[in-house]
């Protein structure tokens, strides 16, 4: 009799190991299976199956049986197992935490399921159907019925379609089914996203020379299904069409491919731009499907009945089988980076994936990271270049506005005479704008012109930002809402105002110095219902709105061709961060949000208001000149030893009481001191290694304290990261930790 090996579905490390269970006679199993298995003193517990053996080399006493499977296929394919254990090793997690990675988190408990409908089948033979309808002309309903089925070139409809198109006929339905003249049965039915969605010619556009150019060394490595490239494409450049002709080769060669775009935003775009050339062969999968559509998704991908998945972080996960191709779009997101366990960087699994497949990873972006950038000049990636716009338009022309000369001049408005008159020129002219400010909310903080106070959130340690719709503060880290105060809770003066500029403060000057023009808002506000990403993207598209505001949601990746105009309203917010990665992240977001603008016949022109106009990152995305800015920022990071010349470790404290909190993170230092004074051979490698308070000390009501560990990017310094690993899973009385490489945020 057969065993096998179980991975079961509990997070902890007493038990990351392999349990053998017997395989009833008759049950089907294979690796990557999921099932039921009876563990400990639990009636049973959901597993996965990592590998079949005759002998186990246990007592049969010892051994149970293998209760139930949860499906008749495996859910885990064979790759996806070796993709999940090689995680498991880079990530410092537990298999089980790894193998969740792989299907959707809802299947875990069986709490969703297939959604099936009921279908009304004509069973009357078409010789007949005139006469057993001239028979039932007494019965008017019936015959309407009937009627409904018989003009149907496949004989059947949903009883909710009849429903609609008849009213209330369901008596009339059964008694044509008790008569033999329908079937009534219940059928699957797929939950699909973005179903209704307009799609987009589905003609091929001539390639320009530049696409033809990256085509020529990009399919023939598609192929032989090896190789790594970076396509650096300015905005505008047709980064896009290439994607379409290079998943196009793949699928003509049987292969498969996963498209990945950093925002959910972005989504609809490209799910409508792949549904036009490759119509049912796409899939979506991303966070903000329900869970029936995500599970449906995954279940169409799993059966093969796609060639392409589109999505978002998440989806290089996807159970295709034979994949040839990995896209990442707009490399350089943070977004793709997940700090929660299991920790794992998209790039990095999809470059893992395509290894272990055969396949090939394009990373592109008209501002590659840098890690990718140096990468690329390194000869670890092959890198492809689209330095011009399809049709060779223009990149828009950029200004550069400095504030501090308006504020000379007297004008404390959230615009510049600038940018208002350029504002005024596109709208006359027919065209759009878009207006950037990577702040949601009315104000971005409240504040007391007496004595200095500032309304802080009374769980997190930042400024509370106002929002004028709801007249609320509310904190942007845990949601909390307060009621804006007459009087300074401080001093009790009445002189509160509100200072920094959001999403609702630009939709309010926008509407008070243009009241006939339609505007949009796109932040997290406008966009917590389902679908709201698409039908506000749809509604711009469709010209429903003069003018879009908006968070970085719409700074990258999205294709207006009406849009001729972009105003970035407060470029300074993003330069003031605390973190080594401000200027980098600045630059890339004022490149791409002015990328915007002229992507189609009329030219483009971009305002850039700042306080700063002379940093090296605004100077740099003004002239769109990523190279320049490269050089400058690797020189910087050189310096001051920052990634990629280094890697950033830290173990990240949470508690109730800032002093357990303190507690458990000088505890830890001490723990890491010990360790490089046991490995001397490590301690020439290490920069810096500190323990003090978070930057956002609280968030959530909880006190947050960090040990840091800045050392040198080797591959035997993985030692001590792997050691804060270990760290971070000791369990904690009253306290959690969470070990973070790289981390997205440093706050």
């Amino acid at each position: 009799m057969p065993f096998c090996q179980v991975i079961v579905d509990i997070a902890h490390e007493d038990v990351d190991h392999v349990f053998t269970y017997r395989v009833p006679r008759g049950m089907a199993l294979c690796p990557g299976m999921r099932v039921h298995v009876p563990f400990g003193r639990i009636r049973r517990v959901e597993g996965i199956v990592v590998e079949m053996v005759e002998d186990c080399g246990l007592p049969p006493e010892r051994i149970r049986d293998v209760t139930d499977t949860l499906e008749d296929y495996p859910a885990v394919l064979p790759s996806l197992l070796t993709l999940a254990r090689k995680i498991k090793e880079t990530s410092f997690c537990t298999l089980a935490q790894a193998l969740r990675l792989m299907f959707p988190a809802q299947m875990r408990g069986e709490r969703v399921s297939n959604r099936t409908q009921e279908i009304a089948v004509l069973t009357v033979e078409p010789a007949v159907r005139a006469q057993v309808l001239a028979a039932q002309q007494r019965a008017p309903k019936r015959a309407a019925v009937l009627r409904a089925l018989m003009e149907e070139p496949s004989g059947e409809l949903p009883w909710e379609t009849i429903r609609e198109r008849l009213g209330d006929c369901r008596p009339m339905l059964n008694m044509l089914a008790r008569q033999g003249f329908v079937r009534l049965e219940r059928r699957e039915v797929l939950r699909r996203p973005y179903g209704a969605m307009e799609r987009l010619s589905g003609q091929d556009p001539e390639l320009t020379a530049q696409q033809r150019e990256v085509l020529g060394s990009l399919l023939p490595a598609v192929e032989r299904g090896s190789g790594a490239f970076l396509l650096y494409g300015v905005t505008g450049s047709g980064k896009t069409e290439v994607f379409i002709r290079a998943v196009r080769r793949a699928a003509q060669l049987g292969k498969t491919a996963i498209v990945l775009v950093p925002e959910i935003a972005l989504t609809p775009q490209m799910v409508m731009w792949f549904r036009s050339r490759f119509g049912e062969d796409a899939a979506v999968l991303h966070s903000r499907l329900s869970p029936g559509e995500r599970y449906d998704e995954w279940r169409r991908i799993r059966r093969g009945e796609v060639r392409v998945v589109i999505g978002a972080r998440s989806a290089v996960f996807a159970p295709l089988e034979n994949v040839g191709l990995v896209i990442i779009d707009e490399e350089h997101e943070q977004s793709y980076l997940s700090d929660a366990a299991p920790r794992y960087d998209a790039r990095e699994v999809a470059r893992m994936r395509c290894r272990e497949e055969g396949a090939v990873l394009l990373l592109a972006s008209a501002t590659p990271s840098m890690r990718s950038f140096a990468m690329a000049g390194r000869g670890d990636l092959t890198l492809l270049e689209m330095p011009s716009r399809v049709k060779n338009r223009p990149m828009p022309d950029v200004h550069v506005i400095d504030m501090r000369e308006e504020l000379g001049r007297g004008n404390r408005s959230v615009f510049s005479g600038a940018l208002l008159t350029g504002l005024k020129k596109c709208l006359d002219a027919g065209r759009q704008a878009i207006l950037f400010v990577n702040r949601r909310g009315y104000a971005t903080f409240v504040s007391c012109r007496s004595c200095g106070y500032v309304v802080t959130c009374s769980q997190c340690d930042v400024s509370m930002t106002y929002h004028s719709g709801e007249n609320v503060l509310r904190c942007h880290y845990c949601g909390q809402e307060v009621p804006v105060p007459r009087v300074c809770p401080q001093c009790g003066s009445a002189y509160i105002k509100y200072f920094g500029v959001g999403t609702q403060r630009v939709e309010e000057e926008v509407r008070r110095f243009f009241p006939d023009v339609p505007t949009l808002r796109m932040d997290n506000d406008t966009t917590r219902t389902r679908d709201a990403h698409a039908t506000l993207i749809e509604r711009f598209r469709r010209g429903e709105a003069r003018v879009m505001i908006g968070t970085q949601m719409i700074a990258k990746g999205l294709d207006f061709p009406n849009v001729t105009m972009v105003g970035i309203v407060a470029a300074d917010a993003m330069l003031s961060l605390p973190d080594y990665r401000a200027a980098e992240r600045a630059f890339q977001l004022l490149t791409q949000v002015a990328g915007r603008a002229g992507r189609a016949q009329a030219p483009g022109e971009v305002f850039l208001q700042t306080y700063d106009p002379g940093n090296y990152a605004v100077q740099a995305a003004s002239r769109q000149d990523y190279r320049a800015f490269f050089e400058q920022e690797m020189a910087r990071r050189r310096r001051a030893l920052f990634p990629p010349y280094t890697l950033i470790a830290r173990l990240l404290y949470e508690a109730e009481e800032e002093e357990d909190a303190r507690r458990e993170a000088e505890a830890a230092m001490r723990q890491m001191e010990a360790f490089f004074e046991r490995r001397g051979y490590l301690r020439k490698y290490v920069v810096a290694l500190r323990v003090m308070a978070c930057p956002v000390k609280r968030i959530r009501g909880k006190s947050r304290w960090q040990v840091t560990l800045k050392i040198v990017d080797q591959p035997v310094c993985q030692e001590a990261v792997k050691k804060m690993s270990e760290i971070a899973q000791t369990p904690l009385e009253g306290c959690l930790c969470l070990c973070q490489v790289n981390p997205s945020s440093m706050m």
